[in-house]
């Protein structure tokens, strides 16, 4: 049954979003009306949209359905009155007004069309007192510019009534630091002075300014990374709690796994408070993947009030830390309602891994959990569009396309190698009391993906996938040209055969992956206590297997070496554990940010919209550098899509979202390419110092070289902003 109560919310929040652009754009257009009208030019038609006109009126003959330009045009030659003569806007004594003001059917965007100037035929000039040819270009230049002052006008006192009001917004503290990335590696040029060792940015540290402005808000510090230019640390002041004074970092940003743009390896900080979706259906969804990780007991919209007892906690990065802390030992974790009831939930913190990035046909990034290079099998963890091509949840690859016990590197390469393709595979499925090998035909998408979410790493299995073929012990140098130093991984070395069992490690029998993992960190913690901490070997006893057709055939048990250097021994003892898989379900910690008065809102409003404008130049600037892409842009599709997710979180959060369009529409309009206003406005300038026209061929040609490549443009975002959206789904 339809989610009524979400499909509704969602439909009035894109109503919200359309409503807001019509404004906004009814705003641009009518600075340019009124300017046109104080130039004394003609103004043919105000428009909302383009197209036909659904609806229209017209001061002398009302309102009419479609457009009354026919009817003026015949009234005009009724009376004998040539179209370009009237000079007043009468039609003999009727008092016909000739602005036509109209809805067009198609609701994107708007114009004015004056007598003598259409942005797309630089023929239609007119030799009429009162058209657009005729005024003085400096006039012209106000009206062509005034659309764009509106603009940030109102960008200017939304941003004002935002800031009045007070944003939510996520404060400038630091909730989690990816291994691996830029942030967990930064030493701050200070830490030897304060006695500080430990390397990288921690969960707590609050980010008081970027690059030397001032950190409002979590987003702040994004953007900083994302528009750095090429090879340029973000530097950073940071408040750590228990630290005397303000510690500086400078971190050179990497281009992230998934979106490519530039980061930090950063996320915010999260509340303590658990999610409560809007809707039937979301909610009963969220409620079931909540019992999927063993947090079934817990409704939306309780908090998290006590961890192992401890009640003076603040965000969820405090859970992490009581997860590092426990070496695996259960935490007890009690949450409460807005009624005072109380529910506790005992859970297991999670093993971390070592982490290795893989690159994928098509520029697709992944990153493949293991330990020494020791993975499991890919798995299925939900079905979701594949399951009417036979997979279930929980299945396990035991062959894709022509790799036989595929990890999930391997398994995602062959899958993206095939893509448009139909592709054979064999999964292992848990059927009753035992276990089934189910031949299967997989249809690849164009774009790479069968349409299930993939289980990177089986825990309760000691089945071995592929393994990692190789690690990075250097990465590239930026700024010297080095390439990245890569060796071949323990496991790798060994050639241990895909789909073999691992039985004990060091003499310890193991029925896990888990179990593998305390096992090969207890035996590294036991070559570096025993001063063979620059290398040495860990045996492991596995049962060998290969897969026959359909069927697993297992030969004699074999003992495997895994060879470690010093990097190893000290990268396994020091595997920690983290949060219990429930992060996704707390929202985001959040500060009002709020002006201390009203002169202090104009004050932001105005920081905010000079800060926008050159942020929006500065992403065209790095366009040009290559660190941002045009796949990172959003098209009208994809900024409606962002809208209806922000109008979620209230009014002033859509109002905010106003403002940035409105600032976005004004300099975007005033970039100097043909058919925009600032295109049109360098026409005018060109006028006003040579004292004659740009020629009309010149006009024409870079009209419509400039339509072509906005045109361009417009479909390329828009076709980003669909792939995406079907992709978010």
């Amino acid at each position: 049954m339809p989610d009524i109560s979400g499909i509704l919310g969602t439909m009035t929040d894109l109503a919200l979003v359309v409503i807001g652009f019509g404004l906004i754009i009814f705003v641009h257009e009518l600075g340019h009306f009124v300017a046109a009208r104080w130039a004394g030019i003609r103004v043919l038609a105000f428009a909302l949209g383009f197209g036909p006109a659904a609806f229209s009126y017209r001061k002398g003959l009302g309102f009419r359905r479609g457009s009354s330009e026919q009817e003026y045009l015949d009234r005009l030659r009724a009376i004998g009155t040539p179209e370009g003569v009237s000079a007043g806007g009468a039609v003999g004594d009727l008092a016909i007004s000739p602005t036509e003001y109209r809805l067009n059917w198609l609701p994107f965007g708007g114009y004015v069309k004056m007598l003598g100037q259409e942005d797309l035929n630089p023929d239609a000039v007119s030799e009429a007192p009162d058209s657009y040819q005729r005024c003085v270009p400096w006039k012209k230049m106000i009206v062509i510019s005034a659309g764009v002052v509106m603009n940030i006008i109102t960008a200017i006192i939304l941003f004002i009534i935002v800031f009045r009001v007070g944003l939510p917004t996520e404060p400038p503290v630091i909730g989690g630091v990816a291994p691996g990335l830029p942030a967990s590696s930064a030493v701050a040029t200070n830490a030897k002075a304060l006695n500080i060792e430990q390397a990288g940015l921690r969960p707590g540290d609050e980010v008081l300014s970027v690059d030397g402005r001032k950190a409002d808000q979590f987003s702040d510090i994004i953007m900083a990374a994302a528009m750095a230019p090429r090879k340029t640390p973000v530097n950073m002041e940071v408040r750590r709690p228990g630290v005397p004074e303000t510690l500086n970092f400078s971190v050179l940003p990497e281009a992230d796994a998934g979106s490519r743009l530039l980061a930090l390896g950063i996320e915010p900080a999260r509340s303590l408070r658990v999610q409560d979706p809007r809707g039937v259906r979301a909610r009963e969804q969220f409620r079931a993947e909540l019992a999927k990780v063993g947090f079934g007991a817990v409704e939306p919209g309780m908090r998290l009030v006590s961890i192992n007892g401890d009640t003076d906690i603040r965000y969820f990065f405090e859970l992490s830390k009581a997860s590092r802390a426990s070496d695996g030992k259960p935490l007890e974790l009690v949450f409460e309602d807005a009624g005072g009831k109380r529910v506790s939930v005992t859970t297991k913190p999670e093993p971390a891994f070592q982490m290795t990035e893989f690159e994928l046909p098509g520029d697709a990034v992944g990153v493949q959990p293991n330990l020494l290079g020791l993975t499991t099998l890919l798995g299925v963890a939900q079905a979701r569009d594949a399951a009417p091509k036979g997979l279930r949840d929980g299945d396990v690859f035991l062959r894709i396309g022509s790799v036989e016990f595929p990890s999930f590197e391997a398994g995602l390469r062959e899958i993206r190698s095939n893509a448009g393709r139909e592709i054979e595979a064999v999964v292992r499925r848990a059927e009753g009391d035992g276990e089934k090998e189910i031949p299967l035909k997989l249809a690849v998408s164009r774009a790479g993906t069968i349409g299930f979410d993939a289980a990177s790493m089986q825990r309760n299995s000691t089945e071995l996938g592929v393994a990692v073929a190789r690690e990075v012990i250097q990465p590239a140098g930026e700024n010297s040209g080095v390439k990245a130093q890569t060796r071949e991984t323990p496991a790798a070395a060994a050639r241990i055969r895909p789909g073999s069992r691992i039985l004990s490690v060091a003499g310890h029998e193991v029925r896990n992956f888990e179990d593998v993992r305390a096992e090969l960190k207890r035996a590294a913690a036991e070559l570096a206590a025993t001063g063979r901490g620059s290398g040495g070997e860990i045996e492991m006893v596995v049962r060998t297997a290969v897969l026959a057709g359909q069927t697993v055939e297992t030969t004699p048990l074999e003992t495997i070496k895994l060879k470690l250097n010093a990097a190893d021994i000290a990268s396994v003892s020091e595997l920690r554990w983290l949060s219990p898989p429930i992060a996704g379900a707390f929202e985001p910690a959040q500060i009002l940010r709020r002006s201390t008065g009203p002169w202090n809102a104009v004050t932001l409003g105005l920081s905010e919209t000079r800060r926008m404008v050159l942020q929006v130049y500065l992403t065209f600037g790095r366009l040009f550098e290559g660190t941002l892409k045009v796949t990172h842009l959003q098209g009208p599709v994809g900024i409606a899509h962002v809208g209806t997710l922000l109008a979620d979180r209230g009014m002033i959060w859509l109002l905010f979202f106003f403002a940035m369009v409105s600032v976005n529409l004004a300099v975007v309009n005033f970039l100097p390419l043909p058919i925009v206003d600032g295109g049109q406005f360098l026409f005018i300038l060109y006028e006003q110092i040579f004292k004659r026209p740009v020629p009309v061929g010149f006009q024409n040609a870079v009209t419509l070289a400039g339509l072509m490549l906005i045109g361009s443009m417009f479909l390329i975002v828009t076709f980003n902003d669909i792939s995406n959206l079907f992709r978010s789904f």
